[in-house]
């Protein structure tokens, strides 16, 4: 394809966030600034981007993202979680997908990481079919365990408070 990934930087931001970065749903964009541009950021993006000739009807030229983040199982060491995969859809079908995944592996594999680890929501059947195609295998039933979760008021009484 004719595109580029690269690394997020904070003065793009906003215009990534014109994609529709699921993770706005909450505190919004000015968390995700901070979360993800700190001196110590809770996750890691990369961008495709494709020249202004290719630009959408509406004059985006960013049209994928892939947000990541490094992670650590006791039973394998280091892994690399991909938090979320993104690509416009009038790009889908052209390689941007693959190529954001490929260096979300390429990353993981440079920190010695052992696998790559992320979900796919059940009605999700092209995401799935993609990623399957890539050979990347469910281990929901052979996995072991549920995954779990606490939040909100839940969380604040764990944590006793």
């Amino acid at each position: 394809g004719n595109y580029c990934s690269r690394p997020f930087r904070k003065e793009k931001m906003k215009k990534i966030l014109l994609l529709g970065i699921k993770i706005l749903r909450n505190e919004g964009w000015l968390n995700t600034l901070q979360d993800g541009f700190s001196k110590n950021p809770f996750f890691h993006g990369i961008i495709a981007e494709v020249p202004e000739q290719h630009r959408t009807k509406e004059g985006h030229t960013k049209i994928g993202y892939a947000l990541y983040i490094y992670s650590y199982s006791s039973f394998v060491g280091r892994a690399i979680y991909m938090e979320d995969l993104y690509v416009m859809p009038e790009f889908r079908g052209k390689g941007v997908g693959k190529a954001l995944m490929s260096k979300v592996a390429e990353l993981g594999l440079a920190a010695g990481c052992h696998q790559l680890n992320f979900t796919v929501l059940n009605w999700n059947k092209p995401s799935m079919d993609f990623y399957l195609s890539q050979g990347c295998f469910d281990v929901t039933a052979t996995i072991g365990y549920h995954c779990m979760r606490s939040e909100g008021e839940t969380l604040k009484h764990l944590a006793q408070l």
